[in-house]
This record gives C-alpha cells, structure tokens and sequence, in this order.
C-alpha cells in the first residue's frame, strides 16, 4: 500500500549552474508530489561532510564534498505517495549513462560526479537528510488544492 511520505531532494551545483532548478522542480510537480520547503544554500564544508558521512571511507569522499561546496544547492523537500521511491525514479540511476530518457538525469547529464541532483534513498536517508537540511519550523504544511485532482 502507498503512503503519503517525504523526501529530500537537492539540485547540485552544476544543476543550478546550469539553470535547471525550474524543470528540475516541474518534473516533481507535474507527477503531483507537493513542494513543502526549498531554500538555495551554500552549506559549508562541515555540513556536507556531515550529509555524506556514510560515504567518507571512499576514495572520492574529498572530491565529492569539495565539489558540492563549489555553488549553490537548491534543497527542497517533496511530499507525497511513496515519495522517497517515486522521488528516486524520477531522477533515474545514479550514474547517468544508466538512467532511462525520460528522467531527469538521463535528461540532463551524462558522468557520475555531475548527475544534477541528489535524492534520499530511504524513507530513513529522508528523515535524517531534511533534519540536517531544515528547522521543523521551515516545512510547511498545506493542504493542495490539487490534491482531489491527483489522489482517489
């Protein structure tokens, strides 16, 4: 059975440099997941190494938080049915050579280290992610007025 859920979806440096936070963004709406916080941050070195912390054992953890801290990150939190799984589809594969056309990493890039965007990979990975990303007080609840339009 679905279940209404959040994720944490953040558009990396290259996808904002590139100007795709706006498709980025209408890929999430147009699905009919609801946008519950965005804000464009330059986090710092500290706090991305915190949000990669299962990755600092490999060999490019350094290259990776060095790279995120380099512009801009578009942070946001999505929400609706299934939204962690959906959110993941909806950016296809990690490496995008392996990402259908159609996502948006199969969409918009082509290497591993430049994929756009980054996107929880458990309902886990979510809550802890949007903790470290967002106060409670900076999600906001709201009811769509779409909602009887995309749900039964």
């Amino acid at each position: 059975m679905s279940k209404t859920e959040q994720t944490f979806i953040a558009i990396k440096p290259d996808g904002v440099q590139r100007g795709l936070v706006g498709p980025i963004i209408s890929r999430f709406e147009n699905r009919g997941f609801k946008l519950v916080a965005l804000k464009l941050v330059s986090p710092g070195k500290e706090h991305l190494e915190k949000h990669y912390a299962d990755l600092s054992s490999k060999p490019f953890f350094a290259g990776l938080v060095n790279y995120m801290n380099s512009g801009p990150i578009c942070a946001m939190v999505w929400e609706g049915l299934d939204a962690v799984k959906t959110g993941r589809t909806i950016l296809g594969a990690t490496n995008p050579l392996a990402s259908a056309p159609g996502t948006i990493r199969g969409d918009y890039s082509l290497s591993v280290g430049r994929n756009v965007c980054h996107g929880s990979d458990s309902v886990e990975s979510a809550q802890k992610e949007i903790a470290l990303w967002f106060k409670p007080e900076e999600l906001i609840s709201w009811k769509s007025a779409q909602e009887a339009w995309v749900f039964e």
